[in-house]
């Protein structure tokens, strides 16, 4: 079966750092998938936090999750750190993808992942995303 590719980001913008909790094991003793997805959720949210984006309400917009695509490449454990690294490819005029790198504090690359997003309107319409947000993001990566 062939794995799925990500192209990675020139630059990743943003970092976090989280400790894995007992809680986020499966029955194999290592993170799960579902909640390797929790974990890169929260980097995201963290990330919007740091800009101070209430992701609600961006200029009377919301961000909505359109797809996800991970790739796992090692396991993680009960009380390890992971580093997440997150940087922006392919805007649109309606959204763009967050890549992801998630590595062990070693190095050792766990997890490359990829969400695309998309703004919605008051109205519930897909929409072009707002000036405020782009405003937020580093000249480097605005499209």
């Amino acid at each position: 079966m062939a794995r799925v590719t990500l192209e990675l980001p020139e630059n990743f913008i943003y970092k976090t750092r989280m400790q894995v909790r007992y809680t986020d094991l499966n029955t194999g003793g290592h993170v799960g998938n579902d909640q390797m997805i929790s974990l890169i959720s929260s980097a995201r949210y963290s990330f919007f936090q740091h800009l101070n984006v209430n992701l609600e309400n961006i200029d009377q917009h919301r961000v909505v999750v359109t797809d996800l695509v991970t790739s796992y490449r090692a396991e993680s454990f009960a009380e390890e750190h992971l580093n997440f690294e997150l940087g922006f490819m392919d805007f649109n005029k309606y959204g763009a993808d967050i890549i992801f790198r998630v590595t062990k504090d070693d190095g050792t690359l766990v997890t490359l992942a990829k969400t695309g997003f998309v703004f919605m309107n008051q109205d519930n319409k897909v929409a072009p995303i707002p000036q405020g947000f782009l405003q937020l993001l580093p000249d480097s990566i605005r499209p």
